[in-house]
């Protein structure tokens, strides 16, 4: 009895591990094909749920089910003007056929290879089939640029019709490396070009004229100002004048009037009392000359004693 309760534990057992070693699951996120002796058989498995192999013999290979990202390398193109740009792009992909998929690239990192070949490639060939200014711009919607710029972006003229634009060209790209990657099971979904630049040494030439051009801005810009600082000045020192002028000439048309005003009441009172005028006159004259402590030396003749002389007298 013991040892046929052993024996059932051991069978129950050995049928529990190749029960386990039958069943796989599959996920959502996943689809699978099936291995025999390293050879695939049967269909691919792309939809979720519990699935039976054969134990020991067959073996279950997962691939994933999402989309994938895939980001290139800068790759040095030149353009039809003769540009050399560095182009930096990247992309979306999923496996839609895994049996294919295993059978041409047999894993994700020889088929992100194979996205760099192909994306690369089809990347350079439409670049360096367009002038510079197809790969940066979308529309001939009108832009400002200075010389500088323009001669950076090989459109002296800044007057050329953008025939493709870079939105075009990314999906001729797409179409040319999607024709390419059907064959290996996968299914790009998208190829965009993440930046365009120049290469270190035009780069470099094309700031420095962009900072020549600003300073040359900023020397206009300072020139204007001094010439216009100078008109500012040239305009209040003549209103100053203006104004100055015009103070001085009312200023001596009151003193005129004041002065005539009063040669006017010296006359009136002159002619009605010339000596008591000539009194008044006199008086001040001493007020203004006799000061204290002073000495005058005068003649007894001078008229300046009259009044003196006449006040002793009477």
């Amino acid at each position: 009895m013991r040892r046929s309760r052993i024996v059932g534990i051991v069978v129950a057992f050995l049928l529990l591990i190749l029960l386990v070693a039958a069943t796989f699951t599959v996920d959502e996120t996943e689809q699978v094909i099936i291995l025999q002796f390293g050879k695939p058989v049967g269909e691919p498995i792309q939809k979720a749920g519990l699935y039976f192999k054969i134990p020991f013999i067959q073996d279950v290979k997962t691939f994933e089910k999402r989309v994938l990202e895939w980001d290139g390398d800068a790759n040095e193109v030149p353009t039809s003007d003769k540009r050399y740009i560095w182009v930096d792009t990247f992309g979306r992909w999923r496996i839609i056929d895994p049996l294919k998929f295993y059978q041409s690239v047999n894993n994700e990192r020889n088929a992100q290879s194979r996205l760099d070949d192909i994306i690369d490639s089809a990347t350079r060939n439409f670049i360096s089939e367009n002038l510079l200014i197809e790969a940066v711009r979308n529309s001939n919607r009108e832009m400002e640029t200075t010389i500088e710029e323009q001669e950076g972006l090989g459109i002296e003229g800044a007057g050329l019709a953008i025939e493709k634009g870079r939105d075009q060209i990314t999906d001729l790209i797409l179409e040319k490396a999607q024709e390419n990657m059907a064959q290996f099971g996968v299914e790009l979904l998208d190829v965009r070009i993440k930046r365009i630049n120049y290469r270190e040494d035009v780069r470099r030439k094309v700031y420095e004229r962009m900072i020549s051009e600003r300073k040359r801005i900023a020397e206009k810009y300072r020139s204007e100002g001094e010439g216009r600082k100078a008109e500012i000045d040239g305009e209040r020192e003549k209103e100053f004048q203006i104004i100055t002028s015009q103070a001085y000439r009312t200023a001596q048309e009151v003193k005129g009037d004041g002065d005539a005003e009063a040669t006017r009441i010296y006359a009136n009172a002159y002619n009605r009392d010339p000596d008591f005028y000539s009194f008044i006159q006199t008086l001040e004259t001493y007020k203004s000359t006799m000061i204290q402590n002073s000495t005058l030396i005068l003649n007894t003749d001078s008229d300046y004693l009259k009044y003196l002389k006449s006040m002793r007298g009477r």
